[in-house]
């Protein structure tokens, strides 16, 4: 495979943790965290996407402390930004050339029914030109979101 033919669907990375726009900071940080990821997509119930939450937004957005965080939704976090995205067919250098040009990590791969397919990450870009394409089985990216969902407990109350 030569990387001047490479597309976005040869690279991408296809077994995603997401997280819902209802969800809060506190738990899409403790999703990152747990699946050893930096980028989580942000998806509606029919898998179409709102955005991408990076761990520098989770963190540029943290104040309080974790009651505050639990209150707010991921929604908010990626609402009005700018987030780029691709066709499974786009070439390699346009999905790299994107990334440089605004300046993500991350860049969602959809479908032509504007569901997501899959997400090119910069290490994705870099195991592509270094001919890795092919991630090796156990890779902490190759999880899905549901293994990770976290219920809250309620305080023990003292009789």
């Amino acid at each position: 495979m030569s990387v001047e033919t490479t597309t976005a669907s040869e690279v991408m990375t296809r077994t995603l943790v997401t997280v819902e726009p209802e969800e809060s900071p506190l738990m899409a940080w403790e999703l990152m965290w747990r699946a050893g990821v930096h980028h989580l997509p942000v998806v509606d119930a029919c898998c179409r996407l709102v955005g991408v939450l990076g761990r520098e937004d989770v963190a540029a957005h943290w104040s309080g402390g974790p009651a505050e965080q639990s209150q707010a939704v991921v929604r908010t976090l990626v609402q009005g930004r700018r987030c780029p995205r691709v066709a499974p067919d786009a070439p390699l250098s346009e999905v790299a050339a994107l990334m440089a040009d605004a300046d993500c990590g991350a860049v969602p791969v959809l479908g032509p029914d504007d569901v997501l397919r899959g997400l090119v990450t910069t290490t994705d870009v870099l195991m592509a030109l270094a001919g890795r394409t092919a991630r090796p089985a156990g890779d902490p990216t190759d999880v899905k979101g549901g293994l990770f969902h976290l219920e809250p407990v309620p305080p023990v109350t003292c009789p």
